[in-house]
Formats: C-alpha cells, structure tokens, sequence
C-alpha cells in the first residue's frame, strides 16, 4: 500500500535519538553521526519497491555527498513480526548487497518514526548545519511503475543550494512510497 510523507514543520530542530546499528552490533547515537554540513535521514526498509528502485542510486549518491559534508542515516522503523524480511539480520544482508555507505539503523519500538512523523519508505528529511530542518520531501519524480529515470536531482538540488548558501525557491514534494508497517 502506498504512501504520502506528512507535512512536517520547516525549521524545526533534528530530534534526537540512539538506535541499534546491526551491521557493527551496536546502538549508534545521532550525535555520533552528524556531520557538518548538514544530515538528511531516510526513513527506509529493505522490502519495499519504491527503496530498492532507488537504491543503487542513492548508494552513488551518499558517496559523494558524504564527501561534501552531509551524513544520510537510514533508519527501518517496520514491524518485523509482520515483515521478518526487514528484520536486523536482513538488514545486514541489504547493507551488504547494496553496499550501503551509510549507518542504516534499526528503530524497533518505532518511537523515532513517531518523533519524526514518518509516513512512508522512503521519507526524507534534510537538516542543515544548524540542525533546523529545510527539506521534507521526495529523492526524485521517479518510480518503479513510471520511466523517469532515477537521479536525485530533488534532493541533489536541495543540498547544492545548502553548499552555496542560497535560499530554496522550489516547491517540496511529498515522498511517496510504502507506507511505514506500524505494530
């Protein structure tokens, strides 16, 4: 069943949090990973079609970005009793297969899916060096029912504009995908 991501307040703060990294076995604070420039989290799952037709897309992506100064955390926030294939030791094989350069971190109360008011897989927030959030929406127009080819030049413009300091002067697009599987 697909999705809308919410509308979610411009300019509010990052919200905190610390959840369970699979891949080295160990919780992973926000703290831990922000960079400087800014940090865009992905609320993401390792089942869902609209995810893994960007997937190898984002995963260039993040490499670069990351090069810049931003962080992309990925964050699976699904109920794994009804979804296993979204389960830690699924993710560590998504991780592997895609060669995810990111922290992709288990939320297993879903309480930061709450906090963040996530809505869909994908659902991507961009927050700037001030940790205020500028950007809530869509990756691309692409999706695995459509041909637009998958690029990122939503989300490419949104952090070209924060590297320039300029101001946005597009419309934000909600992301559309799977809805978040709740318990």
């Amino acid at each position: 069943m697909s999705a809308e991501s919410n509308i979610v307040k411009l300019g509010s703060k990052i919200i905190d949090f610390e959840l369970f990294n699979p891949l080295l076995n160990k919780n992973q604070s926000l703290n831990e990973l922000k960079m400087h420039k800014g940090n865009i989290i992905v609320f993401m799952c390792n089942h869902c079609p609209y995810v893994i037709h960007l997937l190898p897309n984002l995963v260039e992506f993040a490499k670069e970005y990351i090069k810049k100064g931003f962080n992309i955390i990925g964050i699976n926030s699904n109920d794994i009793e009804s979804y296993p294939e979204d389960s830690p030791d699924k993710m560590i094989e998504y991780i592997s297969k895609y060669q995810i350069p990111f922290s992709y971190l288990f939320d297993e109360t879903q309480a930061v899916a709450h906090k963040y008011d996530a809505a869909c897989t994908p659902d991507i927030y961009v927050y700037n060096e001030k940790d205020e959030l500028v950007y809530h929406g869509r990756y691309d127009g692409s999706r695995p029912s459509n041909e637009v080819p998958v690029s990122g030049n939503e989300l490419r413009k949104v952090l070209d504009y924060l590297l320039e300091n300029q101001p946005f002067d597009f419309p934000q697009l909600p992301s559309i995908g799977c809805s978040i599987k709740w318990k």
